[in-house]
């Protein structure tokens, strides 16, 4: 029979947490577990079907990460996001993804290298078509991270990324509240034009004024709704 070795057991342990991590995370994300849903540590730990040391590691992770508020003996309680968070947000992303579409741009890129780019603004539209909004929300984040991948810059991936979590549960707690997204696909596709022109200038003034719009449109629910927080 084989020793277990002390590495062993430290990579296993490191494992669940990080599955603990990644399941905890992936609930918030979805609203599953919405803005002040609060629970016990031992009923995170059961729902997962897990023993309470890698969720209670896994909770401070996200605590650290801005999701949760790790409550001595009362659990853990999901933390919301408020209008000043989003708005800030949104102008983190607009800068750094205008960023990444002026990087492409000077690149000259063929249609061969923006292909996912269309390809995903293609799918946005046949999820419209079957009135989908999961599957539009899903193909509209494939767009814009397959334009932070294309951009090369892998810092500049990793920064927006530390943002791209919070923006996700905002507009999916919101999909349902907004008009139908029929401007993104042309929007998109005029994305694409500016890029494959090499057009610089053109590409960051294309991104800056889609992602603006869509910063205003998830302020006004905060405010249509006088919802303090999401």
């Amino acid at each position: 029979m084989t020793a277990i070795t002390p590495l062993a057991d430290e990579a296993a342990a490191s494992s669940m947490v990080d599955q603990a991590y990644q399941s905890i995370r992936q609930r918030i994300l979805d609203n599953l577990w919405p803005p002040g849903h609060q629970a016990l540590e031992q009923e995170v730990a059961l729902a997962l079907g897990m023993s309470r040391t890698p969720v209670r590691e896994a909770l401070i992770r996200l605590q650290q990460e801005g999701f949760v508020e790790v409550i001595p003996r009362r659990g853990v309680r999901v933390l919301p996001v408020s209008p000043t968070d989003m708005k800030e947000i949104y102008e983190i992303l607009t800068a750094l993804e205008c960023m990444a579409a002026e990087l492409l741009a000077k690149r000259h890129p063929t249609e061969s290298d923006l292909a996912p780019l269309v390809a995903a603004t293609h799918a946005m539209e046949a999820a419209l078509l079957r009135d989908d909004l999961d599957a539009w929300a899903t193909a509209d984040e494939n767009f814009h991270e397959a334009l932070l991948r294309l951009a090369g810059n892998r810092l500049l991936l990793e920064a927006v990324m530390g943002y791209w979590d919070r923006a996700h549960r905002a507009r999916m707690f919101t999909l349902r509240l907004r008009p139908k997204p029929v401007n993104s696909t042309d929007e998109h596709m005029a994305l694409v034009g500016r890029l494959l022109a090499g057009d610089a200038a053109g590409a960051v003034q294309v991104n800056r004024q889609h992602r603006e719009r869509a910063s205003r449109e998830l302020l006004a629910i905060f405010e249509r709704f006088r919802l303090q927080q999401m």
